[in-house]
């Protein structure tokens, strides 16, 4: 007899802890495979050090392969899912397909960049939801503070050394913080024009900073920030966002290079093509995680809408800290249907929150005690060793060697900007070229085309050279985390903020959206799939699926990969939490 197959979608906080609690529940019982479009698990809270340069990139990545040995690892992105015939069909990274049968299915992508109908961010905005975003923004802070240095017009220096931050939750608060140290630590050894320093700006329309945490915590941060030098505008947002600045909902522009969008996410589109009951993008399960009326069905982390039991009438919030528990009380209950164990509805209780403010600082309220400063810096940190599932004496000495040695600076240049855009449905992986020879266009000649340079001095490709808009994508559980105290992987806050700067996931209001129309949004992965059959159809039929009609001033799609081109980015992106 055969042995029942498990088949997990995606390996963020949600789907990675399900596959190692599965492992361990049901093991030479079951068969495991884990559907991602990376082959590691990405520990989001630490995301902003990368950028900063206090940690290098592996370190905030954990082997897929090499901390789950009891299951199969598949990369690619499920870009279709045939409820009634039990299988998932996925695009692997090289473009060639696939399709997975299951006998129970777990769904766990995670979530996506939010846009917002805002003019011009989504072409001059970049997220901050997956490793690619991360080293983008590393290298363009260090080449906006080198241009600066070199310049000649003080009107240049000063908005290159200008860096406007959008959404003041877990990551906008830690990407400010962090910011605004490493830019400092760089003019040190680079001085720019007499009388000029980076200028970091943090904006929100929330009334204060972090306001999913208590106040305390959101006074404490708020005052770390405007000690360091952050301009903190509170009440303010970005209106439009043009070539040379963003203007801002007050009326005021501000000439800036670098927009860092970390307004929020919102659910993986995957769930969106099942035809099935969603709340604000999220599948509808039970308390038990499973989807009402399809026994093999179960979903957990940001794409799953889950009862929450604490707060009657309520979801629990899209949170790196629900997202992990959810991955452990869904293994539980797909081991519990194959008759391992007995199932158990979800339950879960805050047990504190931290947000690592570069340093020696942070805030934080364990358990309910709020502590500050050197304290709260260790309680952050510890959390963060504790919580990772792997690379913890990696992590350690590159903390160790940033406190005694001084940050190296450098361009690596291994990510350009058109590689990472902000609408894209898969921040984990960096957008490639399109195939040669591709709409009939001569690559190699599209090769000796002359590079030009974009508004921040990167090389940036030409017309005929710019990627494909990207396929939608199955990203890894790509749940939000962020660091909190508890004993979940969170982002830095209890399950890595995925409505980063808005409580539980509610949609950022825009002041203006009745007078402009709604961003393109990621492709989604029903969209791709019918571009790529109906290019690959030479027959004239009636019934052949419509394609996707991409944006007008956006790339045209690859025909053939979804999974490999959404790689322009997606975050995480995620999940990018769990």
């Amino acid at each position: 007899m055969s042995r029942p197959r498990i088949v997990i979608v995606g390996a963020g906080f949600a789907g990675y802890r399900a596959a190692r609690t599965l492992s361990r529940l049901a093991r030479n019982h079951v068969d495991i495979t884990l559907l991602n479009p990376t082959d590691y698990f990405l520990y989001l809270p630490l995301l902003p050090q990368v950028a900063a340069g206090i940690l290098e990139p592996r370190r905030v990545t954990v082997s897929l392969s090499g901390t789950l040995p009891h299951a199969r690892l598949v990369l690619g992105e499920a870009d279709a899912i045939d409820l009634d015939g039990h299988t998932v069909h996925y695009t692997g990274p090289e473009g060639d397909g696939g399709t997975l049968p299951y006998d129970r299915l777990i769904l766990a992508a995670g979530s996506v960049n939010k846009l917002l109908p805002i003019p011009g961010v989504a072409e001059h905005a970049h997220g901050f939801r997956g490793l690619p975003e991360a080293l983008y923004l590393r290298d363009h802070v260090t080449r906006q503070v080198e241009l600066a240095a070199a310049a000649d017009d003080p009107e240049a220096c000063s908005a290159r050394c200008t860096f406007v931050v959008v959404g003041a939750g877990y990551t906008g608060t830690e990407v400010a913080a962090q910011g605004q140290l490493f830019t400092d630590s760089q003019v040190r050894k680079q001085p720019l024009r007499a009388g000029m320093r980076p200028r970091w700006l943090l904006l929100d329309i929330a009334e204060r900073v972090l306001p999913e945490l208590d106040e305390r915590l959101s006074r404490t941060a708020d005052r770390v920030l405007r000690q360091r030098g952050v301009e903190v505008r509170m009440g303010t947002s970005v209106k439009e966002a043009t070539h040379s600045g963003v203007l801002l909902t007050d009326g005021s522009f501000v000439d800036t290079r670098t927009v860092v969008w970390c307004v929020g996410v919102r659910p993986d589109p995957l769930a969106e093509s099942l035809g099935l009951p969603l709340k604000r993008g999220r599948l509808l399960v039970d308390p038990y995680l499973q989807v009402p009326g399809r026994p093999e069905l179960f979903a957990a982390g940001d794409g799953a809408a889950v009862p929450d039991l604490e707060k009657p009438g309520q979801f629990t919030p899209m949170t790196a800290q629900h997202a992990w528990r959810h991955g452990k009380a869904v293994a539980h209950n797909v081991a519990a249907s194959l008759g391992f164990g007995e199932p158990r509805p979800y339950r879960h209780r805050d047990k504190g929150f931290a947000v690592d403010l570069g340093g020696v600082k942070a805030a934080a309220n364990p358990f309910g005690v709020p502590l500050s400063g050197v304290a709260a810096g260790a309680v952050t940190r510890g959390y963060h060793l504790a919580a990772m599932p792997g690379n913890r004496i990696r992590v350690a000495a590159d903390w160790l060697l940033d406190a005694v040695l001084p940050r190296q600076a450098v361009q690596l240049g291994l990510v350009r900007s058109w590689a990472v855009p902000l609408d894209t449905a898969s921040p984990e992986l960096v957008r490639a070229p399109g195939p040669q020879g591709a709409e009939g266009t001569d690559s190699a000649a599209a090769d000796r085309t002359p590079a030009v340079a974009d508004r921040t001095g990167e090389p940036e490709m030409t017309e005929k050279r710019r990627v494909p808009d990207e396929p939608a994508r199955s990203q890894p559980g790509g749940e939000p985390a962020k660091n909190q105290p508890g004993d979940e992987p969170a982002r830095n806050q209890p399950g890595g903020e995925p409505a980063r700067n808005q409580p539980a996931g509610d949609p950022v209001q825009d002041p203006d959206s009745a007078t402009h129309p709604e961003p393109p949004g990621p492709i989604r992965r029903s969209d791709l799939r019918a571009a790529h059959e109906a290019a690959t159809d030479t027959s004239d039929t009636p019934d052949a699926p419509a394609v996707h009609k991409p944006h007008p001033e956006a790339p045209r799609p690859r025909s053939h990969n979804p999974g490999s081109s959404h790689n322009p980015s997606n975050p995480n992106p995620s999940e990018g939490a769990s």
